[in-house]
């Protein structure tokens, strides 16, 4: 088999194991969009279709850790497509994260469905939602692109999840003080508005890697954390 031949060959292992992340990635914003829509609109056949759907993007991640295995049995890579095999695993480790979490919030919908509403509190979760769905859609742009001045603003703009987690976590307090009643379903609103910043989190993370991928560099600064609360549920 000529060099060339086996050049042509790892390039299109390449491209194929990319492809999956980017189908994994378009399942994950799927699943953060379709969490929080049927949070807010109290949708149990909705958060059902989520809750299924993971373990479409848990395959893809098993696929894509076997397609990175076989092409560094196989293939010998360099050390800079070492860098880009080791950065596919650690973004569909991160991608496969998220959709536990975005699973969790519509586990919880579930149950929440059979409660009173508790003012507008998922209509913010689903704002924040939003915002952690644009990052990841950036964050996968810049992956894409090697774009790490996008990769970096993605990391800067975690901050502003981390603030609106804040807001609702004291809003969330505010709401059981002045009802008890609804505490179990706050509880509930708690843990979901949580696993959305961690979702934010992991979407960093992703952009740490693009960073790494094409830098070879991490990022220089510690990423800025403006949670203030140190409570981090399990999915």
């Amino acid at each position: 088999m000529s060099h060339q031949h086996i050049a042509s060959a790892f390039d299109r292992d390449l491209e194929a194991v990319q492809a999956q992340i980017l189908k994994m990635g378009g399942l994950v914003e799927d699943a953060i969009r379709l969490s929080a829509q049927s949070l807010e609109t109290r949708d149990a056949e909705l958060a059902e279709k989520v809750r299924a759907g993971d373990k479409a993007i848990d395959g893809l991640e098993e696929q894509i850790n076997e397609s990175a295995a076989r092409i560094i049995a196989l293939r010998a890579p360099t050390a800079i497509d070492l860098r880009l095999i080791l950065s596919v695993i650690k973004i569909s480790a991160n991608l496969e994260r998220i959709g536990d979490y975005a699973k969790n919030m519509a586990k919880r919908t579930g149950v929440l469905t059979g409660m009173p509403p508790v003012a507008d509190s998922t209509g913010a979760i689903r704002r924040m939602a939003r915002t952690v769905e644009a990052m990841l859609r950036d964050a996968l742009d810049a992956y894409i692109q090697r774009d790490p001045e996008l990769a970096a603003e993605v990391i800067a703009r975690d901050e502003e999840v981390d603030q609106m987690y804040n807001t609702m976590f004291r809003e969330i307090l505010t709401f059981m003080m002045e009802e008890p009643r609804n505490i179990t379903a706050c509880m509930h609103l708690h843990f979901i508005a949580k696993n959305t910043e961690r979702m934010g989190d992991h979407v960093t993370a992703i952009a740490e890697q693009v960073i790494y991928l094409v830098t070879g560099q991490p990022p220089d600064e510690t990423r800025p954390k403006a949670d203030t609360t140190s409570v981090d549920p399990e999915v």
